[in-house]
């Protein structure tokens, strides 16, 4: 009878592979799947973790002069509150000259765009009634806007607004139950694990910690790239528009090419001549190839080491499954994962796999080599 336990373990460790690749693609679709319906209660939660150990060293600076704890997480998300509402208002107040002088800027933009559609048209031998009657109607798409557009529109703004109050509540929590919150984690897993998970622990909050850091500095580097730039152009709308690019630039290899066609607009829009829409195409090439090879090395790649590839596909998937907030997330989440990964025996293959280090030589060489001198 003892034996049985035994035999069944046995044959549970002997499935065949298309029985283990099943219950791993329905039990990934069930967790992916329970992600996207739990976006409300996880976005700002996850946020608020992120941004509770970006704070971390503050409060304990404030603590080790001996200020109270619960005085000095205040104090500091009083000082965050502070900054980020000061940025808030910068480009609101921006973006409210901007939305002012919008329809002049659109009726401009429509009349460069006919102008360059007809030398299109003579230069490419394209009939122009169809290429306006295209750009007619793209406009027209992009621009007609439904009462369920504007209620989804609206509740979205509405959401934003309790994340955005609920984010603060959350991060206080967490800082103040920091201790807490760590003893569970311990408390979950065996004695011999205990300094595994503390490694875990530790190595996450740095590559958290690292990772934001280092993104706050590139967007400060990149937005005052971005406004001298257009200063230096004489394009209208400088702050606003340098400051845009530099949140949208926060995104990898994605946001800064959307970062580009705002500006590019505007010139078009306000300048006479159309060059200046290409001489900001060139200018923020010159500051995304300074912020690729020279800022992002340094500042942003050398805390989290996770490889093009995957970066790509996991911003992508973060936009699927979560929005725009998922792509934010995407590369901090990737990178938690990869330290995780790392810790765990069975999964180091799956971490080396998410990281950008190339293999000096191949393991599997030294195998082989073993195998041919046996059989020979």
């Amino acid at each position: 009878m003892k034996d049985f336990p035994d035999m069944d373990a046995n044959k549970s460790l002997k499935l065949p592979f298309y029985i283990k690749a099943t219950i791993l693609l329905v039990g990934l679709f069930a967790f992916i799947s329970m992600l996207y319906i739990a976006q409300e209660i996880l976005l700002p939660l996850i946020f608020s973790v992120m941004i509770a150990v970006l704070l971390h060293p503050i409060v304990n600076f404030f603590v080790r002069m001996k200020i109270n704890r619960v005085v000095a997480i205040i104090f500091t998300l009083f000082l965050t509150v502070l900054i980020t509402a000061s940025l808030a208002a910068l480009i609101f107040r921006q973006a409210s000259i901007f939305a002012e002088t919008w329809p002049i800027l659109l009726d401009k933009l429509s009349k460069t765009l006919n102008e360059f559609t007809h030398w299109g048209s003579r230069y490419f031998d394209l009939n122009q009634w169809k290429v306006n009657r295209w750009i007619t109607n793209a406009k027209t798409e992009s621009l007609t806007v439904s009462g369920a557009q504007v209620g989804q529109t609206m509740f979205a703004v509405g959401n934003a607004i309790m994340i955005m109050l609920l984010i603060p509540v959350y991060v206080f929590i967490l800082l103040y139950y920091k201790k807490l919150l760590i003893e569970f984690i311990h408390r979950v897993f065996m004695r011999s694990d205990q300094k595994r998970i503390s490694n875990i622990i530790s190595e996450t909050k740095t590559v958290i910690q690292r990772y934001l850091a280092g993104l706050v500095i590139e967007a400060v580097i990149v937005g005052i790239l971005n406004i001298t730039a257009l200063f230096a152009l004489g394009i209208e709308y400088a702050i606003l528009l340098g400051i845009i690019g530099a949140l949208l630039n926060v995104i990898p290899y994605i946001g800064g090419l959307v970062a580009v066609a705002l500006p590019m607009a505007v010139a078009l829009a306000t300048k006479s001549s159309g060059m200046y829409a290409f001489y900001v195409l060139g200018i923020y090439y010159i500051i995304q190839v300074i912020d690729n090879n020279l800022i992002v090395p340094l500042i942003v790649s050398s805390k989290v080491k996770i490889n093009a590839l995957f970066a790509i596909i996991v911003v992508f998937a973060g936009n699927a499954l979560w929005g725009i907030s998922g792509m934010f997330l995407s590369i901090p989440l990737l990178a938690i994962v990869k330290v995780i990964f790392d810790h765990i025996e069975p999964l180091k293959p799956w971490g080396f796999l998410l990281g950008d280090t190339m293999p000096i030589s191949p393991v599997i060489n030294p195998i082989i080599k073993k195998i041919k001198s046996k059989t020979s």
